[in-house]
């Protein structure tokens, strides 16, 4: 008989924050190539919350459950790996588990200095910022980030791998609370955008070169007013709406790029590549203190519900982190 797990599951395939409901569950099996870690620490993602409204659906291949980014002991080793190895990683699912598999490739040492529950909070985050912050945006040390939802779990990583690149940072937010945050975290301009005009303070304060967006297109003519010539917009989310008009001859005037990225959908191949140059580029930025993991709150596993309500209510300032 398989060994059995906790896990946390959708009540009906679908629905709000309270479908989500601990059940036993057999406990996963790794294949070639493949780690077994003991989850002792889940982050949780706004992806999770789209997937638990029925609204983002797995990769084909990936687990059903829920939870992109866990923490904790490697049971089961592959490659480099061996049991007892402390890791974080990266998943296409099954976090929110007691045991998860992981491919090996997405798997990195738990940063000297970081427990579990900070652990957790970094792969699903650094991966996205670094992908489309330093890869899409191509964001250099002297040019400005302009960054959206500057408390969500991206926008406090952005923070400060821009800022341990040596980039600056335009940062706005809905509130002075969550403004003043973003200048303890290092931003250098921090807007209010519920009582100021986010593109016209980004242009006094010089324009900006990459635009990193979760907004969408509610934002996207202050975005593109406060662009530099040769900028760059990259979505990763679309909360204020998904379809855009394009002022072309701005555009063009601009030389502005517009483009993003998701990146659970990316091969297996693609993450591998991402993870490698996480290790070699931000990890010594998180074990040098220039990049900290900002854990918000933490919950249990069995209160995954509690914690997407957390999330969604946008109360938040960092991750939110489910403890095995």
């Amino acid at each position: 008989m398989a060994a059995l797990m906790t896990a946390i599951a959708i009540r009906d395939g679908a629905g709000p924050a309270e479908a989500l409901h601990a059940v036993q569950v057999p406990r996963p099996v790794p294949g070639e190539g493949e780690l077994l870690v003991r989850v002792r620490a889940a982050g949780v993602n706004r992806p999770d919350i789209l997937q638990r409204e029925g609204r983002y659906p797995p990769p084909p291949g990936a687990p059903e459950g829920l939870g992109l980014e866990v923490a904790g002991e490697v049971v089961a080793g592959s490659g480099r790996w061996q049991p007892g190895d402390r890791v974080c990683a990266l998943l296409g699912g099954g976090g929110y588990a007691e045991y998860a598999v992981v491919d090996a490739r997405h798997a990195l040492p738990v940063p000297a200095g970081l427990d579990f529950v900070q652990a957790a909070a970094l792969p699903e985050t650094v991966f996205t910022v670094y992908a489309n912050v330093f890869e899409h945006g191509a964001l250099q040390a002297g040019e400005t980030l302009l960054l959206h939802g500057a408390t969500s779990g991206i926008g406090v990583a952005a923070i400060q791998m821009a800022k341990a690149a040596g980039a600056r940072v335009v940062a706005t937010s809905r509130g002075a609370e969550k403004a003043a945050a973003a200048l303890e975290l290092g931003a250098d301009v921090a807007i209010d955008t519920t009582c100021e005009d986010f593109g016209a303070a980004a242009m006094a304060a010089g324009g900006v070169d990459v635009a990193l967006d979760m907004v969408g297109a509610s934002y996207l003519a202050a975005t593109l007013d406060a662009l530099n010539a040769g900028g760059r917009i990259v979505y990763i989310a679309a909360q204020g709406g998904g379809v855009l008009e394009l002022p072309l001859v701005t555009l063009m005037r601009k030389r502005a790029v517009v483009t993003g990225s998701l990146l659970r959908p990316r091969s297996a191949d693609q993450k591998a590549r991402l993870a490698e140059a996480v290790e070699r580029v931000v990890w010594p930025w998180i074990e040098a203190g220039a990049v900290r993991a900002v854990v918000d709150r933490s919950f249990t596993l069995e209160q995954a519900a509690q914690a997407h309500a957390w999330l969604e209510s946008g109360r938040h300032a960092g991750k939110v982190v489910l403890v095995t």
